[in-house]
């Protein structure tokens, strides 16, 4: 929701979160709030009825510690979302520093899941695959539109498929990015018309599947429609004043993947019934 708005001004904390509670989500995920934010934050996750879910950076197992102690002041995470930030930690090294940060979650009590991500411990999409056949205790944000660009895949690819069979088995989330091979983030169009969203829409079928067949009840599979702002991830233009504005309406193609999430989700279903 960073710098989203309208007639140039972004919207208040509040607009967003009822912006976010009147378009039906459940949920927001972002970093635990500061001590000084905090009381704002409980206000409005309270009065627009919405749940908390945690992001972490930790690049050590340590690091974890102090994460845990956030969530557990704030209260209310429902799972921790790791992205484990050193890149060039690789094979047995990055197996270790995986499993600690799990055993030490798990101790806590807080359910974890380690994002897939470029710049991060799983940048590189046959190492994880590794890592995954490795710990059996872990369990993926899942996030594609980072190895399609890194491997600029068009989706059609039979060796991609396979490496991301081995990690949508382990889908305990998802977030909703699409990929062109070449850029990161892409708007898919109003009507979601673009080539390349058809393949998401695979991928994000099979994890729901994946999940649905491992579930317990009470578990909850969060479906994040995660699209950055420009800086980030957002393609954007310089205009006459020198600005740099987005080529997207993040907001609305946000809307057009919850309801796009929503109607595979009834369709996962009714095949598993």
């Amino acid at each position: 929701m960073n710098l989203l708005g309208e007639d140039g001004k972004e919207w208040t904390m509040e607009q967003k979160f009822e912006k976010i509670a009147d378009a039906g989500y459940t949920a927001i995920s972002a970093a635990v709030p500061s001590q000084a934010e905090e009381e704002e934050w409980q206000r409005l996750l309270d009065r627009y009825k919405l749940g908390f879910n945690a992001i972490a950076f930790p690049d050590k197992v340590e690091d974890i510690s102090a994460y845990i102690k956030d969530a557990k002041r704030f209260g209310r995470v429902q799972y921790l979302n790791l992205q484990v930030m050193d890149s060039f930690v690789i094979n047995d090294e990055a197996i270790k520093l995986l499993s600690g940060l799990l055993s030490q979650a798990s101790e806590a009590g807080i359910p974890t899941f380690i994002e897939t991500h470029r710049g991060t411990v799983t940048q590189d999409l046959i190492r994880t695959a590794e890592y995954v056949r490795e710990l059996p205790e872990l369990r993926l944000m899942i996030d594609l539109s980072h190895y399609v660009v890194a491997g600029e895949l068009n989706g059609s690819l039979t060796k991609t498929e396979r490496y991301f069979d081995t990690l949508l088995e382990r889908t305990s989330g998802i977030h909703a990015r699409v990929s062109n091979g070449e850029q990161v983030q892409i708007d898919v169009g109003a009507e979601g018309d673009h080539p390349m969203l058809p393949h998401f829409e695979r991928w994000w079928s099979k994890g729901m599947s994946y999940w649905l067949r491992q579930a317990q009840p009470g578990d909850v599979l969060p479906f994040v429609t995660e699209l950055g702002p420009p800086g980030f991830y957002a393609v954007t233009r310089r205009n006459t004043a020198g600005d740099e504005v987005e080529i997207s309406d993040r907001w609305q193609q946000a809307l057009l993947f919850k309801k796009i999430a929503e109607a595979q989700w009834q369709r996962v279903v009714s095949e598993w019934k």
